[in-house]
């Protein structure tokens, strides 16, 4: 089994529930192995934060429904990785900033 390894997911959420609660909520899914939720801005009633999730043949429908669950919303897809292995992004002349 292959599919998706590693999603990486911009995320806008309430304060609550906080990142703790919904870190263990998405590791309670088959096949993810981690999460990794790093909150970016906070705003009077919200956070934005940066989610990782790794693991073999993950269920987007699955992830998208608890973080809509626990009143998140994606506001975007930032990375994918799928296959037999994960690769790491490789810096090129093109990324310089």
């Amino acid at each position: 089994m292959n599919g998706i390894r590693r999603i990486v997911l911009d995320i806008l959420k309430p304060h609550e529930p906080k990142i703790t609660e919904m870190a263990l909520q998405l590791t309670s899914l088959p096949n993810i192995d981690g999460v990794n939720i790093t909150v970016y801005e906070i705003d009077k009633e919200t956070e934005n934060v940066k989610v990782t999730i790794e693991g073999n043949n993950l269920d987007f429908d699955e992830i998208q429904e608890i973080i809509e669950r626990l009143g998140g919303t994606i506001h975007s897809i930032d990375e994918v990785v799928a296959g037999k292995k994960i690769i790491e992004e490789v810096k090129t002349p093109q990324d310089r900033h």
